[in-house]
């Protein structure tokens, strides 16, 4: 049998058995006396309702709306499968749910939607939102997963707008978010600055866009971003494939190709496809440049080839390579800090806090007690020096590993922080000191 082989044949045993899926709902409270029913449901339950209805803020302390999440999808943009429909979607949806719960503790919900589509399986924005926005009486926040661009940007502009609950979109932000945090450590690492830096996008899909925008907002300046999609780079004047979020991005420069794009760049990031970046498009760029590969399963650039052609900070999507861009290193710590200070939006400011919490977290000296849990789930970077040093960062390792346990209650923190300086809480919280050292022992496993 094929690693492939065995591969399917184990993940479909693992979704399988012992019952199909992977969540479950499990009850808070006891159900097991005739008291208890009283309680749980008639005539106990008519007290927390009329409740609820005199003072509407009150559904925070009796229900579990302030823990759980609405993983919300129509499968059009499904990662490494493309536009597979809802119901395919509906296992990764089950997956965002687990890492929820195993990362942050909290209970997310999937909700695959159907009927949302154009006449030709497009997503169709006006009918995704109008499902979306009723859903607020019973989340605390909806991450929106898998939604196809370009209607995912007024998805998610619209929903923001409409709701006063967070929404995220975790294929746009979750990228950008985690991408920047290794970049503010590798700009210093190669001797170089934000606002100097030319940056490479390749792919201009949801991840690709935002990732850009979001390294602007930090501090990149627009005339050095060069966008590439399929059709080559996003310049001004182009008329094929184009829409308004990449007519914000298209360049002066007069590059037209990739490789072209390519010459003397200091960053590249890639949000596309397999093996598109050649070794000697590598060399073409400035000295000790820096490659985000994200591509999966296959990246734009393997990390040895890039490295054996100069480049000196590689990261890739996935987890056997160093410096893993993994989204889970932000949604669960994200939405931890914005529920629980019951933020009403998630903002630029608390995204860019989450980035820079992460960028904190590699940077600090590493327990001895986080160091052999680290150990333990990550051996050969262990035994190779990864995780030592005052300031453990270096080429291999400019962000955290998710299973590090001071990554989601350091970003909650950050995340929170900012939303209470904003005046976006409405739960805010006096001491984030101890609120940060509450969520280590909380989201504390074995």
């Amino acid at each position: 049998m094929s690693s492939n082989d065995s591969l399917k044949s184990r993940s479909l045993s693992y979704h399988e058995e012992p019952v199909p899926g992977k969540i479950s709902v499990i009850s808070s409270k006891p159900c097991e006396t005739q008291q208890d029913l009283s309680l749980a449901y008639t005539p106990g339950v008519a007290e927390p309702c009329l409740a609820i209805k005199d003072d509407p803020a009150s559904v925070y302390r009796y229900t579990s709306k302030g823990n759980t999440v609405a993983v919300v999808s129509d499968g059009t943009a499904v990662l490494g499968l493309g536009n597979i429909g809802p119901a395919a979607g509906l296992p990764v949806m089950e997956g965002k749910a687990v890492l929820f719960k195993r990362f942050a503790d909290i209970d997310a919900i999937p909700i695959c939607l159907s009927k949302v589509f154009t006449a030709d399986g497009h997503t169709d924005a006006d009918k995704l939102i109008a499902v979306a926005e009723t859903l607020e009486p019973t989340f605390g926040g909806i991450n929106l997963e898998d939604i196809a661009a370009p209607a995912c940007f007024k998805v998610e502009t619209v929903l923001k707008e409409r709701m006063g609950i967070p929404v995220f979109h975790d294929d746009q932000h979750g990228t950008a978010i985690i991408s920047l945090a290794a970049l503010l450590n590798a700009v210093p690492l190669t001797d170089r600055s934000l606002d100097t830096l030319q940056v490479v996008v390749n792919g201009a899909g949801a991840a690709g866009i935002a990732c850009a925008e979001f390294y602007i907002l930090a501090g990149v300046r627009r005339e050095n971003v060069v966008i590439c999609d399929s059709h080559g780079v996003v310049y001004q004047g182009r008329e094929k494939g184009m829409n308004p979020a990449k007519e914000r991005l298209a360049t002066s420069k007069p590059c037209r190709t990739l490789a072209e794009a390519l010459v003397g760049a200091d960053m590249f990031l890639g949000c596309s496809v397999g093996r598109c970046v050649t070794q000697d498009m590598v060399r073409s760029m400035a000295a000790k440049p820096i490659v985000l590969a994200m591509a999966n399963p296959v990246p734009e650039i393997f990390p040895e080839d890039a490295l054996a052609a100069g480049a000196y900070v590689v990261g890739t999507g996935r987890t056997d390579f160093p410096n893993q861009v993994n989204n889970v290193l932000g949604f669960p710590g994200i939405f931890r800090g914005a529920l629980d200070v019951r933020a009403r939006d998630i903002t630029e400011e608390m995204k860019l806090a989450a980035s820079r919490a992460l960028a904190e977290v590699a940077r600090a000296t590493i327990p001895a007690e986080v160091k052999a849990q680290l150990a333990k789930a990550y051996p050969a970077d262990a035994a190779a020096g990864v995780f030592d040093g005052e300031c453990p960062v270096k080429p291999s390792y400019v962000i955290p590993k998710p299973f590090d346990p001071r990554v989601v209650p350091h970003v909650a923190r950050r995340v929170a922080e900012a939303a209470v300086a904003q005046g976006n809480a409405d739960a805010p919280i006096a001491d984030f000191d101890a609120y940060e050292a509450a969520l280590v022992k909380r989201l504390a496993h074995g």
